[in-house]
């Protein structure tokens, strides 16, 4: 598999027209129309930033296949894998490939890696109204018109103040997505908590212990971020503090069902901590996990 260190490799490669900046790619489909991509798979040392609609073909990127019937747009982080099979763009987009070195000594640099949707996979594409597209190709052009313009020393400022507008865009335009989903095929957390409890009723807590956010998001076809994303949008909590409090419930029956310490308590629900498991019981119950159990007692 094919990995290119460099955006002007890769222009190289698939006979773009050279980048304007080694740092910055900046390319809208008309460029790129008779240079297909030469590999079917490979990853990119780079951001990868896009707006996709294809007539034909498929893509992929981590393990799921882009519904090419919707336009839409994704993100791809550095060494995420990239696999497409015979793409044919049925409309106008864009690709805006940004090193993170171009990013350095901004607050972008560190900005960048807070954004999630870096982490979902393409099934969770960006889908816009022709409203946010409208938003999302302004602020492309203006890049593209400042990338084009003979750079100069205001030239780097500017175009990252317009990346970082689209990125904040779509993190925008994701609550929305978010909630439209919800309204489209129900809430998330009534599916994960659903879920959740097949798993501590059928006996595999006993066997394989807490889930995990990965296990959780594979049961709902989702990437483990998406997922945690969609919840906190939905109920202010992440996956992660959902299956807590799942835990939590269960350490309730075991405090109230059996004469265990709270130590054999926190062992048996796979703490190797105890102190940690009373502080996230507190956190959760407003009790540590004794005074949950006199306060039955007495």
């Amino acid at each position: 598999m094919t990995h290119y260190k460099t955006i002007s490799e890769l222009f190289k490669a698939n006979e773009f027209p050279p980048p304007e900046n080694p740092l910055l790619g900046v390319l809208t489909f008309e460029q790129a129309e008779d240079c297909p991509f030469v590999e079917k798979e490979f990853t990119m040392a780079f951001y990868g930033i896009s707006y996709n609609k294809f007539e034909t073909g498929t893509l992929f990127y981590g393990k799921t296949k882009y519904d090419h019937d919707n336009g839409s747009m994704a993100f791809v982080k550095p060494h995420q894998k990239i696999k497409m099979d015979n793409l044919k763009n049925a409309e106008k987009g864009f690709l805006l490939y940004i090193h993170e070195d171009f990013l350095f000594n901004s607050n972008l640099y560190s900005e960048i890696k807070k954004y999630g949707y870096f982490d979902y996979e393409v099934n969770e594409a960006l889908h816009l109204s022709p409203k946010e597209e409208e938003i999302i190709w302004d602020l492309f052009n203006k890049i593209k018109s400042e990338y084009y313009n003979n750079q100069d020393d205001f030239s780097r400022d500017i175009m990252i103040t317009h990346i970082d507008s689209i990125l904040k865009y779509s993190q925008r335009f994701y609550k929305r997505q978010f909630l439209n989903r919800a309204v489209l095929s129900g809430t998330t957390v009534s599916k994960f908590t659903d879920v959740l409890t097949t798993y501590f009723e059928n006996g595999s807590f006993q066997k394989n212990g807490l889930p995990t956010v990965k296990y959780m998001a594979e049961k709902l076809n989702l990437s483990p971020r998406y997922l945690s994303d969609l919840l906190k949008q939905e109920t202010g909590k992440t996956a992660l503090e959902h299956i807590h409090i799942a835990l939590v419930m269960e350490a309730k029956k075991l405090l109230m069902s059996t004469d265990k310490t709270v130590a054999e308590t926190a062992y048996q629900l796979g703490f190797e901590n105890a102190p940690y498991f009373s502080r996230l019981f507190k956190k959760e119950v407003g009790q540590t996990p004794t005074e949950y159990r006199e306060r039955f007692l007495n």
